[in-house]
């Protein structure tokens, strides 16, 4: 056997909906290599998306033997294993682990009649008291209704419901078990107890026992078998831990590890999420709370539909001349954009934009609302429209960091994401939230660090979760300019009364 002194990286792996990234940390927190292995979703039916659970795992097998090729790390030292993966799934397995059916993932949508059944018999009050989220088609158990009701010969057969990690946990182990952050995304976990709510089970139908045992996120599941250890080209025995959903392993991996810790993601969509000992129950449910991976904490969040998205939709659509000076200049579009942007004040001139292209999730849980420019006069120019996007995108989720200030404290936050490689979108955030914004060296690894953070914790190679702040290397930071924080707060109040004006108006259009 290799001596422990052998063991010098993490192997993570984030499970996403686009492919499965392997990722080598050192035990210094450094990368030392990482190798995505796509794999197709399909979308049909209008709101359905599935993938197939034998996608994820050849891409973990393959990408584990690449990453071992491309950068000359030997299997011996591997030191332990861990994952951070896609939520909010229903992958229904027999007895031996066999998927019985396509994957059903977070995306889809199928289950809206299950989640009016299941709020016919608890209210969306008590039921986001229990779970820390909104009744929604989006969750697990939801979905597992959809299932039993729509497939009930596949319910029958099946002995576990798991998400993608949990699947690939049980490939390389042969044991099934779910943590507590991937739990929540089933939607049936009492936050409070961390355990199944026997309340929301009872009122779905559902057998609590076709749930996998629940553990924390630093839990070894097993070691490697040799099986998996062959078919990865890995030694076996090695510890295997059950890692975390991912959109908490990136608490972890932005040092959202202690209370009023907070980060922004700023991709497609958006989310601010901050840690608290306590969750947060807004009275109006525009935020949802997780459970954290660091144990007794808790995180909670807001997410928006389309933020990044939102910018990507204004470089197609309104930026044909910045694509062309891209194309001819061999740089990013966005270089362009950001300068125009530049050009512009902070409040864009009067400018607004309402940045719902694909309804809205939180502060408003709106899937009716749509985008809107108003304000337009005669002299705003295109600096202002393509400005206000930005901080139309920036002042929603601000409404989500409002809700979270009532519990925590929060003085500075870090962002990650595509959304903050721009320093006129990081200034725009400092301004609106009225908060410092860090800027760290890595701004896409987040969800792969705090898996490979949660393994080192599980496998006893670090004392306790601050080790984040090995791992997180802070390049950049941007202060709030006093003024335009000031005035950005009363922009925020029209902001707000413009989506309420035209909230009756949006079913209609």
């Amino acid at each position: 056997m290799a001596g422990e002194s052998m063991k010098k990286y993490i192997l993570a792996h984030d499970l996403g909906t686009s492919g499965d990234k392997a990722t080598f940390f050192s035990l210094d927190g450094k990368l030392a290599g990482s190798h995505v292995y796509a794999y197709d979703t399909a979308y049909f039916n209008g709101n359905w998306a599935e993938q197939d659970a034998d996608d994820w795992w050849r891409a973990v097998q393959v990408s584990t033997k690449e990453l071992l090729k491309e950068t000359g790390i030997s299997p011996d030292e591997v030191a332990v294993i861990s994952f951070s993966g896609q939520m909010m799934g229903c992958l229904c397995v027999d007895r031996k682990g066999n998927p019985l059916h396509k994957a059903i993932i977070w995306a889809d949508q199928r289950a809206q009649k299950q989640a009016e059944f299941l709020q016919s018999k608890i209210s969306q009050w008590d039921f986001y008291n229990i779970v820390g989220h909104r009744n929604t088609a989006s969750y697990g158990i939801q979905k597992f209704m959809w299932m039993k009701e729509n497939r009930p010969e596949i319910y029958e057969n099946t002995y576990k419901m798991l998400n993608a990690k949990d699947y690939i946990v049980y490939r390389l182990t042969g044991k099934f078990y779910t943590e507590y952050s991937d739990g929540n995304s089933c939607g049936c976990l009492d936050i409070k107890k961390r355990q199944w709510s026997e309340k929301i089970l009872e009122a779905a139908g559902i057998d609590g026992d076709k749930f996998p045992e629940l553990q924390p996120s630093t839990f070894v599941a097993g070691g490697l078998t040799k099986e998996a250890a062959e078919l990865t080209g890995l030694v076996p025995g090695i510890p295997v831990v059950l890692g975390g959903g991912d959109g908490v392993t990136a608490n972890v991996g932005t040092g959202s590890v202690a209370p009023g810790k907070t980060y922004c993601s700023m991709g497609t969509s958006a989310w601010i999420t901050t840690t608290a000992e306590e969750p947060i129950f807004d009275e109006k449910m525009r935020i949802v709370n997780w459970v954290h991976i660091v144990p007794g904490y808790y995180a909670p969040n807001g997410t928006m539909q389309s933020a990044g998205g939102a910018y990507s939709w204004l470089k197609e659509t309104i930026c044909k001349m910045e694509q062309y000076d891209a194309r001819l200049n061999g740089k990013s579009p966005y270089d362009y954009m950001n300068g125009e942007i530049a050009k512009s004040p902070a409040g864009a001139n009067g400018v607004l934009f309402l940045p719902y292209l694909m309804g809205e999730r939180a502060p408003r849980w709106n899937p009716d609302a749509k985008g809107a420019f108003l304000g337009l006069k005669a002299e705003n120019t295109r600096a202002d429209i393509l400005r206000s996007v930005l901080e139309g995108v920036t002042m929603n989720l601000s409404l989500c960091l409002d809700v979270l200030r009532t519990q925590v404290s929060i003085d500075e936050m870090v962002v990650i994401g595509g959304g903050a490689k721009g320093s006129v979108w990081r200034q725009i955030m400092a301004d609106v939230y009225n908060t410092r914004i860090l800027v760290p060296s890595v701004l896409e690894e987040a969800s792969s660090m705090g898996g490979a953070i949660t393994g080192g914790v599980g496998a006893g190679l670090y004392k306790d979760f601050s080790v984040s702040e090995k791992f997180l290397e802070i390049r950049g930071a941007h202060e709030p300019d006093p003024k335009a924080a000031k005035d950005y707060q009363e922009r925020k109040e029209v902001f707000d009364a413009c989506y309420f004006a035209l909230e009756s108006v949006f079913k209609r259009l």
